[in-house]
């Protein structure tokens, strides 16, 4: 917790000056470093040094909530998810630079925005644009099964996009469902210090290896990131009961602040293997 208030407050930080501020020993903080680096709280990169290169962290959130529920004994109908391969959009309108890529190789042309309706784009696991959208339709199961949406999230690996890779290239990415703006989160920057776990070994690593992962939640309070709030948009706005499928649209407006690009990953590419992720959490029955 300590690392994580001090990364929040100063910014990017070497192992040894952590280690220094904190009155720890060098050994243990590396130990606590890995830790929330692989829990995904934190990112590392890679920097040239006087003497070969440095471990650089850096906060990923401004905020992280703990929340202790009351235990509720669960069945199998309180949560309905669906994975959405990314390649599977019904609808978008990109601005170049833009692309697609399956696990191996490019789809159509790079940077023409017509390849997004290639058949082919059904195999993606990468896409990526300057600024626009792209529209997923996902079954509405919980109409289907005549229950109650008491929430509703969407789980994507993202990041922001440039020519190249640059860590600090803000990038303002908004999240619609069924027509409503959930409103926008600030993608840090397009990431290739590494290369991401699921990305293939033909892909350059000049080019974008993985993105953060990131959870859109949409409750009876209002709208949420990682759990943090962005707007007052909340479960009723969604107007769930009305409609057959859940409208999924995911953009950089061209007069964004921050109009920085967006990468989309999916299974095959990234630091995860996954796709979209939808889930619908019920009412209880009890």
């Amino acid at each position: 917790m300590k690392i994580l208030k001090l990364l929040h407050q100063s910014g990017g930080m070497n192992v040894n000056e952590i280690a220094e501020r904190l009155g720890q020993p060098q050994s243990s903080v590396s130990n606590h470093i890995q830790s929330l680096e692989h829990a995904g709280l934190i990112r590392t990169e890679m920097v040239k040094a006087r003497k070969g290169s440095q471990k650089i962290c850096h906060a990923i959130y401004d905020e992280i909530v703990v929340s202790f529920h009351k235990s509720v004994a669960r069945t199998p109908d309180d949560e309905i998810e669906v994975m959405m391969p990314l390649g599977l959009f019904t609808n978008a309108s990109v601005v170049g630079p833009c692309g697609i890529c399956s696990p191996e190789g490019i789809i159509g042309l790079l940077d023409v925005p017509t390849t997004f309706l290639d058949p082919e784009r059904m195999k993606a696991s990468l896409l990526w644009f300057t600024s626009g959208f792209v529209e997923y339709q996902f079954p509405n199961n919980a109409l289907l099964k005549g229950v109650e949406v008491d929430r509703i999230e969407f789980v994507i690996e993202v990041s922001s996009e440039v020519p190249g890779t640059h860590t600090d290239w803000p990038s303002d990415i908004s999240v619609a469902i069924n027509g409503a703006e959930l409103g926008v989160w600030t993608s840090p920057g397009d990431f290739g210090d590494k290369r991401g776990v699921y990305t293939p070994d033909w892909w350059k690593m000049a080019g974008s290896q993985y993105g953060l992962l990131k959870t859109w939640q949409v409750t009876h309070a209002g709208s949420f990131v990682d759990g943090r709030r962005i707007s007052d948009v909340c479960i009723s706005d969604l107007d769930l009961s009305a409609h057959r499928s859940v409208r999924l649209r995911i953009e950089v407006k061209a007069d964004a602040e921050h109009p920085g690009g967006l990468n989309i990953f999916g299974r095959g590419f990234g630091n995860y293997d996954q796709d979209i992720i939808m889930r619908l959490h019920t009412k209880s029955k009890l």
